[in-house]
């Protein structure tokens, strides 16, 4: 069996780039740190109808919702952006994406099937629009902390 290997403090661990629209106009893209779970969500939505010729409900596979989901220690840096605007990733920041409603290019990289020497792991990729933001701090979490949702356009992609 191949598991996937994304173990805490693996070298080859889950990683999420952001791309400002894609990667040719912003080729290093903004990568975030500090991720304490990802989700990835393909959900199909299902149309059902009732016949009088058949006991049960018929069912067929519609559009699907997709989206990931996660939970970020954040970062003044990564979340402001470096210069709060511009036509990178990394200048707007995850705050200036969204604020911004820039669609957006990202990979997830799910970690390595092994000990993380070997690098053969899997990309999931597409578009999509950052969404979801809210930085919480408390007594029992006192770093800022904020969920993060990137509604995917169209269809995710695997390499």
């Amino acid at each position: 069996m191949a598991y996937i290997y994304p173990g805490p403090g693996s070298a080859a661990g889950v990683e999420l780039t952001v791309h400002y629209t894609d990667t040719t106009t912003d080729a290093t893209g903004l990568v975030l740190p500090a991720l304490q779970d990802v989700t990835v969500n393909a959900s199909n939505d299902v149309f059902t109808w009732t016949q009088l010729d058949a006991a049960s409900k018929l069912q067929i596979a519609t559009t699907a919702t997709n989206s990931l989901g996660m939970n970020l220690v954040l970062d003044q840096t990564v979340f402001f952006g470096t210069t709060g605007s511009g036509s990178t990733a990394a200048g707007q920041g995850v705050f200036g994406l969204s604020n911004g409603k820039v669609r957006v290019y990202f990979e997830l990289y799910m970690g390595d099937t092994s000990d993380g020497s070997a690098g053969d792991g899997k990309t999931i990729s597409g578009y999509g629009y950052i969404t979801g933001l809210a930085p919480t701090v408390s007594a029992d979490s006192p770093v800022w902390v904020s969920p993060i949702t990137i509604t995917i356009d169209g269809d995710y992609s695997v390499a």
